[in-house]
């Protein structure tokens, strides 16, 4: 199963072909990979139209492919497509979209397209650097707000997340796109309005307690102690042997992964973890 993309990857390495429209770039080998996933997950998914067996499925054919960071960055804002190279937000946006759509039937690409927009960006619509939703925390609640995802974590046990969420503006120079004085005020704002909502989160030490009440699908965001920041990291939660693990794209390990240990040994392994936030999905 694993190794689809992997066999894919190699095939359309070969001859790579660029399509970029006003909103839209991607490899155009974007097309045979995502059809010839799509067939695949088609051919193997359950009866049950089950979120929890179609994500987890979905996320394991992605497997063994690279991380690389800000594939998403260029001079103008577009929906970057990429299947063969990942992030942890990538990563969990390609399976999440790709799942939801096999789970409609709805299997073009043109549909890939439209609903990658519905979840990356604010309004459905690409309107420059800031309509794309940066904090995984505004990600969540403007989901939530659309229906796709359920935030969980308050009723999972959750405590509040008292943290004031302006990375972003407070480390501008890390962020070239910043430098426009109106794309800067705009995430700004987003920063505050973001601000406005009582977050939660469930701190790694309670985690093991609540495993139980972790689907396998369920996205899994960490918290963290950075200042200003809400999020490190993402990916799905799968199971294995009873217990709940972390599929993720991290920076530290260069490809799509598994951990190793259940998801509570995992976040305790890093000083810089300080809990999760659960979100699942209901499209």
């Amino acid at each position: 199963m694993k190794k689809l993309l992997t066999a894919l990857l190699a095939v359309v390495l070969c001859g790579i072909v660029h399509a970029q429209t006003n909103d839209v770039k991607y490899d155009e080998n974007a097309k045979f990979i995502f059809n010839s996933l799509i067939k695949k997950i088609l051919s193997e998914k359950d009866s049950d139209n089950d979120y929890s067996k179609i994500i987890p499925q979905t996320g394991k054919y992605f497997l063994g492919l690279p991380y690389v960071a800000h594939t998403l960055e260029c001079e103008n804002e577009v929906l970057t497509i990429n299947f063969t190279e990942l992030d942890c937000t990538t990563f969990l946006e390609n399976v999440v979209v790709i799942a939801t759509l096999a789970k409609s039937a709805q299997t073009d690409f043109d549909s890939y397209i439209k609903q990658l927009k519905k979840f990356r960006y604010r309004n459905g619509e690409v309107d420059g650097y800031a309509s794309r939703i940066h904090y995984f925390s505004d990600w969540i609640v403007t989901n939530e707000q659309r229906g796709f995802v359920k935030n969980i974590t308050k009723e999972t046990g959750g405590e509040p997340y008292l943290k004031t969420i302006n990375f972003m503006t407070e480390n501008r120079e890390k962020y070239p796109r910043l430098s426009d004085k109106e794309t800067f005020d705009r995430i700004k704002l987003s920063e505050e309005n973001l601000n406005k909502y009582q977050h939660y989160y469930i701190p790694k030490e309670k985690v093991a307690e609540i495993e139980n009440n972790i689907h396998a699908g369920d996205l899994i965001a960490i918290t963290c102690t950075t200042e200003g920041l809400d999020i490190t990291h993402v990916g799905i939660a799968v199971k294995q042997k009873g217990r709940i693990h972390f599929m993720h794209a991290p920076m530290s390990g260069k490809h799509v992964m598994i951990s190793e240990e259940p998801l509570h040994d995992y976040l305790a392994k890093n000083k810089g973890n300080t809990g999760i936030m659960i979100a699942r999905v209901i499209y």
